[in-house]
């Protein structure tokens, strides 16, 4: 893995809890659109994450 991939893997985790976060904001708070936006964060960031899974695979196994 290079230090590229390490460090989108780390910003794509911290997209994700900042998601999280957000998410549990907006129940505690009954902010739905909080909820939502924290929701939609999550799943950006973890399509990203299977993204960077891909390219390291197809990586691996070019070389």
């Amino acid at each position: 893995m290079t230090s590229r991939e390490t460090g989108d893997k780390i910003k794509h985790k911290a997209e994700e809890l900042k998601g999280k976060a957000k998410d549990k904001l907006g129940e505690a708070t009954n902010n739905k659109s909080l909820e939502a936006e924290g929701e939609a964060e999550q799943a950006k960031a973890k399509a990203k994450q299977v993204a960077d899974e891909v390219k390291e695979k197809t990586r691996r196994a070019t070389e």
